[in-house]
């Protein structure tokens, strides 16, 4: 139903309603943060978790949303444009929304630090890094207990607060699935017109594809757990490379006007070098353990990121300019 409505039907108002509920979240916890006061029971610093891949690249690849997040700048930044009223709004949205992601990122890392009663919980939750790399829920379920015992110092009863940021996460992911699932059916839409099928320029079948797709890799099993599940893995890596890629379009955006390209361009080249070494790394991890399926992922995500990258490199390098509605070559 989000993929073939209006916008203003359903994705555009449960966004709003999800947004007041995400508001009241992060002032209820931060405040029961300063109301309670507690003692940190994470260490300052652990270099060398048992198990724990290199800092480098992998902790620029975690530090995702609340710095730069691909999926936020290259993706839902095509259903904001269609919902504001002036251009103008667009700075105050991307700037704001931007804060916003950076003040729930911190949560999440208070949450799971000062979260805990004491250092054994923590060391339970923590203890290495293949307890780290637990089930997804089991993720998910410290930070929802850390921002629960946050909101019970304000004087609510902590099940009740851990319930309400659990309403908070499943509706995060609901408005996150209504836009992924809109802009995947836009997607089978122009694939079909790229290859002649004209039928995919229909809504409803384009969706159904959309859907089909989703459910198979809902239902599909790798090693006992859904293929969606074991894909997560490629999260981080994917949607750090759409944020290096957006950075691509600004820096030749930029390029193309005659203004300074570097401002944008010197995080873009660090992001995508430190992007594709993780890639290159995860892939060889992959195909070590026999993961096929997410080898051929990410070894596609892999191509499609270089041939991306490449085209990019050579529009920067030509001396293309715009002046107003036209297209200048120099030499």
């Amino acid at each position: 139903m989000a993929s073939v409505l209006p916008v203003w039907s359903l994705l555009q108002a449960r966004d709003f309603l999800n947004s007041l509920l995400l508001y009241l979240g992060l002032i209820a916890a931060y405040g029961g943060f300063f109301v309670l006061g507690p003692t940190f029971q994470a260490p300052a610093v652990h270099v060398d978790p048992a198990g724990a891949p290199p800092l480098f690249p992998f902790v620029f690849i975690i530090i995702a949303c609340g710095a730069a997040s691909g999926f936020h700048g290259l993706v839902s930044s095509g259903t904001t444009a269609k919902q504001i009223a002036t251009e103008p709004d667009g700075r105050f949205i991307a700037y704001g929304g931007m804060i916003g992601e950076s003040l729930l990122g911190l949560l999440a890392v208070l949450a799971c630090t000062a979260g805990f009663r004491d250092v054994a919980g923590w060391q339970n939750a923590y203890a290495d890094w293949a307890t780290i790399e637990g089930s997804l829920g089991a993720k998910l379920g410290a930070f929802i207990r850390g921002a629960g015992t946050f909101i019970g110092a304000l004087g609510v009863n902590e099940s009740l607060g851990a319930g309400f940021v659990a309403v908070i996460v499943v509706s995060f992911a609901l408005t996150t699935l209504d836009s992924a699932t809109r802009l995947l059916r836009f997607n089978v839409s122009e694939i079909g017109l790229a290859v002649g099928l004209r039928v995919l320029d229909n809504r409803y079948v384009a969706t159904t594809l959309a859907v089909g797709a989703i459910c198979w890799f809902a239902f599909y099993k790798i090693d006992g757990q859904p293929a969606g599940l074991a894909l997560w893995q490629l999260f981080g890596i994917t949607n750090q490379l759409l944020a290096g890629l957006t950075l691509l379009v600004v820096t030749l955006y930029l390029r193309q006007r005659g203004r300074n390209p570097w401002f944008t361009g010197l995080p873009m080249a660090f992001m995508l070098l430190s992007t594709l070494i993780a890639m290159v790394e995860n892939i060889a991890e992959f195909y070590d353990q026999g993961q096929r399926m997410l080898f051929v992922m990410g070894l596609i995500l892999l191509v499609i990121g270089v041939g991306i990258i490449v085209e990019g490199l050579r529009a920067f390098w030509r001396r293309e300019r715009f002046e107003g509605d036209a297209v200048v070559f120099r030499e």
